[in-house]
């Protein structure tokens, strides 16, 4: 193993690095975030993010999966006090066996593939990181290619929506953009270019069911924001606008669940047209 840095105290390289967990700016400034978790880190490394470092436990032997990790993956080594570890891992008890430092990626909508069997989301204005996570695990989950957020928005590699991913954020492409117009304008790019792309707006005040709206070629979804829905941009840019049909007291669904109800309706359809199921 390369040489292994040790930390037993909260000097100044911990202390960047617990402030990662709180600060958006600060994960911007320092182009990094954190990591925990088997599933998270391992697909991290399968999947070539690079690892700017690797933290471990002092006190604790490897588990043959660390230890493969810490074999396989780039960056620098860190043994670390636990009750240090314990704070980067948002632990109150046991320390993660593994915290990974991870590159944020480009926010270049160049990352996001558009293809024959394209499937995509937008998430315009979330405030929740929380939402955001469990939104990409459902566009990984239903074959989707990306996800793409707009506006002011909480942060896609806060902790919250790291761990509501369940690992999918680093086998999905996040992006985020200023605004609807950046969007649009990618969607006439890739228009003009021969890829036809269709972008379905969700609210409940939609034209039509999301059933009846065809979702079989490669389509954009929309979702507005948890308070205040979809901006004005959005109802203009849409090509179409779709609902989904709900009843009993509830008024209307949490973003995250809307997301899924329409990833999952896209799926049934692409699934019907080639007699396959998911």
């Amino acid at each position: 193993m390369r040489d292994v840095r040790r930390i037993s105290r909260p000097n100044a390289r911990f202390q960047q690095w617990e402030s990662l967990l709180r600060n958006r700016n600060k994960r911007q400034r320092a182009g990094e975030f954190l990591v925990q978790g088997v599933r998270p880190i391992s697909l991290a490394v399968e999947l070539g993010w690079p690892v700017r470092a690797l933290i471990y436990d002092a006190d604790r032997p490897l588990s043959r999966w660390a230890a493969g990790i810490l074999e396989r993956a780039g960056g620098e080594r860190v043994a670390m006090a636990p009750e240090l570890l314990r704070v980067l891992g948002e632990k109150e008890q046991d320390a993660p066996e593994l915290v990974a430092v991870l590159e944020l990626p480009p926010d270049d909508l160049s990352r996001i593939e558009v293809g024959p069997s394209f499937l995509g989301v937008v998430f315009d204005r979330p405030s929740g990181p929380g939402n955001i996570g469990t939104i990409v695990r459902s566009v990984d989950a239903f074959g989707g290619a990306g996800l793409i957020i707009t506006g002011h928005a909480a942060d896609p590699y806060d902790p919250k929506s790291v761990r509501a991913s369940t690992g999918s954020l680093m086998a999905v492409p996040v992006v985020r953009v200023r605004s609807h117009r950046d969007v649009l304008e990618w969607v006439e790019r890739e228009r003009a270019a021969g890829r036809g792309l269709t972008v379905v707006g969700t609210d409940e005040n939609g034209a039509a069911d999301v059933a009846d709206v065809d979702l079989t070629g490669p389509t954009l979804l929309v979702i507005g924001s948890e308070t205040s829905g979809l901006s004005t941009g959005w109802w203009e840019g849409c090509d179409t606008m779709a609902r989904i049909p709900i009843g009993g007291a509830a008024s209307s669904l949490n973003a995250a669940s809307a997301a899924t109800v329409a990833l999952y309706e896209a799926a049934r359809q692409r699934g019907a047209r080639t007699g396959t199921s998911r």
